[in-house]
């Protein structure tokens, strides 16, 4: 009974949709024949119905009398309504006679038809079977509005059932992507015996290490403000954040804490306390982080792996040159420059020797000032700049620390300025407090409107169109050399292409992205996928505040979470631009030092006012914004050894050519040297200073102009001992320099403190006669008589030995290492027996 239920409920939901499609076709065709709704009706009509309409046709094929009548015929034309679908299926398989001449205008059997007599004779041997059919129509079957609702009910039957099945599916398909963004930690425990610690978090899922943040120096609040994604299949994990403390040999503990995935909701902040059974802390301090868990589906993430992998194939194509957008050049642009002055500190502690600085946070840009010397008043007058971008936080950040050695550090307070609301070009004072009895911080703060910063693609670059280059050419004349003198000019970039990069991914390809940087303003390209040859054809402006600023080109790999890798780096300095030149440069490494692989097609133009940059050039440098602490190089090291050793040659080189004209080596030369050393002083005045300045730099550019002088790029490549034995020089170089310069300065030191009395004593008698000299003698004649002395000393004794009379005098004043040793020497002398038994009689 349930297999005919179910049979006839889809008999009739298919019924209903034949019966609804047969009148929209016969209202527009009435004698067109149904021939598609046979087939569907063929297709999907239910089993047990048409067995029994074919085994009624097939007994009224059987009857002795296959003819019709006239009659019968002329009834069933009368009682008939136009064609319906079974009507038409019955007539096509029943030959036009029989049982389709007796359905009722619903295109089932109407029992009038069934029951008349002239037809009786026909349909004999089917009674029984008519007869089910119409207990099937009485009894099973519903009405019109009864048809509609049971079809409803199944097809909702149908699809609840489906959709049963499809989340079943789709749930076991269903990964997640869990995004993790460490902003900072609160009240960290002590690790370090200076009274702080190192601390950095890592993330561990399933026994393995998702991430790892950097590390914070020197820090029981620190601020990491990291983020990372990592794809998880299950929820019924637990993730687990560790903080250790880094230390040269292990790390030590500082807590844990851990987050059930399956609790979590799609977004929310946290503030997880840290854990450690084994420690007798109490508090072991907090951390914040934000957590957003996403759902993926197995389909969209191969849509999106078939649109990646579809985009690598295509290359460079219209698509990725219009992957940066609009929302990317907000983030990127800035719209106005506050200028922040650092004034001084107001009663700050006097805790012990050290110094003291501040730090300065706005968004993502930091800026760390110069340590002074602890003070009650300390004074900086340092002043740098932040850029404001649109979506970014306004909030100034501002913190106070002291400093001992080289690991101790102490925060004497922070505070928090919103800029927001600051009027334009208008600058304000704010004197911030610090923690209660640390003093003061005082500071200006002036926000400017920005222009000139752009993006744009290559068809449409700013300076092409005539109206743009007639106004940046106005605006830089010499006739408005004194309107707003912190612009100084406007730079255009055309990044084009780069060539033959170096691959940095598996599948011997990169995905490279260029960053441009002028000073601390900064902008990038878009990213180009699976290439070793990327055309961004892109172009660039900045605003120019310092015409000797170096534009700065960098190349790197785009690697997901990850930080991106270096392929190249180029460095042009804005005065060595020529104008509407393409050039194409080769990669340098990460320092500008050797060489790398790949080269980088630029064409660059820069209008500028140049008394403006006359003026800027006598103005402070703008430093960079605050970045990671130096690491230790043998490299570096070795590289400014010889440029010490450099600038020493030249010295010693001048010195012997003045000793030379001395020596009478050439006499000609000594003649001039002297005759002009005699007149120079005789009629010496101020204004032969920067003569004599102005002579040695067009004797320079002569001998520049003249190719004599030439600069040695040549670099050798040197083998494991030749590296070692370097190492060892230079080592001994600094050791010796650094040597020499403590002892000279200890030695003059010395000579004024009467560390040895007799010399102190010389000194003293000497500087008298020296003052009384100059007292009664004028300047100009003792450095002529001294200069005589010089250039005759040769000619009046050929065997003399060259000596300075000061440097030999301060030879003798012993250093502070030697004090010490001279009084360790006197101290054992005092004490020994033989002193004892001399001093005895």
């Amino acid at each position: 009974l349930m297999e005919d239920k179910k049979s006839m409920i889809g008999s009739l939901r298919q019924k209903a949709k034949l019966f609804r499609y047969s009148r929209v076709g016969n209202e527009k065709n009435p004698n067109k024949p149904e021939v598609r709704e046979e087939r569907l009706l063929d297709q999907r009509m239910s089993t047990s119905v048409m067995d029994v309409l074919q085994r009624s046709r097939m007994s009224s094929l059987k009857s002795p009398t296959h003819q019709q009548p006239a009659d019968l015929r002329s009834s069933s034309a009368c009682n008939s309504s136009p064609d319906s679908p079974l009507s038409v299926t019955l007539r096509k398989r029943g030959g036009g006679t029989g049982l389709s001449d007796s359905l009722d205008s619903t295109g089932w059997l109407s029992q009038e038809s069934v029951t008349d007599a002239p037809c009786e004779h026909n349909i004999s041997k089917s009674t029984d079977e008519m007869d089910q059919v119409l207990r099937l129509r009485d009894t099973q079957l519903p009405s019109s509005e009864s048809l509609a609702e049971v079809k409803r009910a199944s097809d909702l039957d149908l699809s609840t059932e489906s959709a049963g099945v499809n989340e079943h599916q789709r749930e076991a398909q269903r990964t997640y992507l869990l995004t993790i963004y460490l902003k900072e930690g609160r009240g960290l425990v002590i690790r370090d015996r200076c009274g702080t610690s190192d601390p950095y978090v890592k993330f561990k899922l399933d026994g393995k290490t998702l991430y790892k943040s950097k590390v914070v120096y020197k820090n029981l609040n620190p601020v990491w403000n990291e983020s990372f994604s990592f794809p998880i299949r299950s929820l019924d994990q637990k993730l687990f954040i560790k903080v250790y403390d880094r230390d040269l040999t292990t790390d030590d503990f500082m807590g844990s804490c851990g987050v059930e995935l399956n609790k979590l909701e799609l977004e929310n902040e946290m503030v997880l306390p840290l854990d450690d059974p084994n420690s007798l802390e109490d508090d072991m301090g907090v951390i914040v982080i934000d957590i957003c868990l996403s759902v993926r589906d197995s389909k969209n993430k191969k849509h999106r792996w078939a649109q990646r992998k579809k985009r690598s194939l295509t290359g460079s194509t219209t698509e990725d040159n219009k992957r940066l957008t609009e929302s990317m050049k907000k983030s990127q642009l800035w719209t106005r420059v506050y200028t922040i002055t650092l004034v001084e500190g107001r009663d700050l502690p006097l805790d012990g020797q050290g110094d003291v600085f501040v730090r300065f946070k706005l968004g993502e840009q930091k800026y760390k000032s110069k340590s002074q010397v602890k003070k009650v008043n300390t004074q900086w007058r340092e002043r740098f700049d932040f850029n404001q971008f649109p979506d970014a936080s306004s909030l100034l950040e501002i913190e106070v620390v002291g400093k001992e050695g080289w690991r101790y550090e102490e925060c004497y307070g922070q505070c928090e300025i919103d800029l927001s609301g600051l009027p334009l070009n208008e600058s304000t004072l704010f004197t911030c407090e610090l923690d209660p009895g640390r003093g003061r911080v005082v500071f200006l703060v002036t926000p400017i409107p920005c222009t000139g910063a752009s993006i744009t693609d290559l068809v449409a670059p700013p300076l092409e169109e005539p109206h743009e280059r007639q106004n940046m050419l106005v605006k830089y004349s010499f006739r408005n050399s004194l309107k707003d003198l912190r612009d100084i000019g406007f730079l255009q970039v055309k990044v084009i292409k780069a060539t033959d990069l170096m691959a940095a991914d598996l599948n011997g390809k990169s995905d490279p992205f260029c960053v441009l940087e002028l000073g601390n303003n900064r902008l990038q390209t878009h990213t180009i996928y699976k290439t070793l040859n990327p055309e961004w054809n892109k172009v660039f402006t900045f605003p120019v505040k310092d015409i000797h600023e170096v534009l700065e080109v960098t190349v790197f790999d785009e690697d997901g979470d990850k930080a991106p890798d270096f392929l190249g780096k180029v460095a042009l300095p804005l005065l060595s631009i020529r104008n509407g030149q393409q050039v194409a440069c080769s990669l340098r490494k990460e320092n500008l030092g050797g060489l790398s692989k790949g080269t980088i097609v630029l064409e660059l133009e820069v209008i500028y006012n140049s008394i403006k940059a006359s003026i800027k050039t006598f103005t402070p440098r703008e430093q960079k914004f605050m970045e990671d602490n130096a690491k230790f190089s043998k490299k570096v090291l070795a590289r400014n050894v010889i440029r010490v050793r450099n600038l020493y040659r030249a010295v010693c080189h001048v010195n012997q050519f003045i000793k030379s004209c001395f020596q009478w080596e050439s006499v000609q030369r000594s003649i001039i040297a002297f005759l002009v050393f005699v007149v120079t002083v005789w009629y010496w005045d101020f204004y032969m200073l920067p003569l004599f300045m102005v002579l040695l730099v067009v004797w320079n550019y002569l001998q520049i102009a003249s190719e004599r002088v030439t600069r040695d790029l040549e670099s050798e490549r040197k083998g494991l001992m030749e590296k070692i034995h370097m190492v060892q020089e230079i080592v001994i170089t600094v050791q010796n320099l650094l040597e020499e310069i403590a002892c000279f300065g200890e030695r003059i030191k010395n000579t004024f403190n009467w560390s040895v009395p007799f010399l102190s004593n010389l000194a003293f008698l000497v500087l008298i006669m020296a003052t009384v000299i100059t007292y009664f003698i004028p300047v100009r004649y003792i450095i002529l008589l001294w200069g005589i002395h010089k250039f005759t000393k040769k000619l009046r004794s050929p065997y003399a030995i060259e000596n300075n009379e000061v440097m030999d005098f301060l030879s003798r004043v012993p250093s502070d290492v030697q004090m010490t040793q001279y009084t360790e020497l006197s101290t054992c002398s005092a004490h020994s027996p033989y002193r004892r038994k001399r001093a005895s009689p």
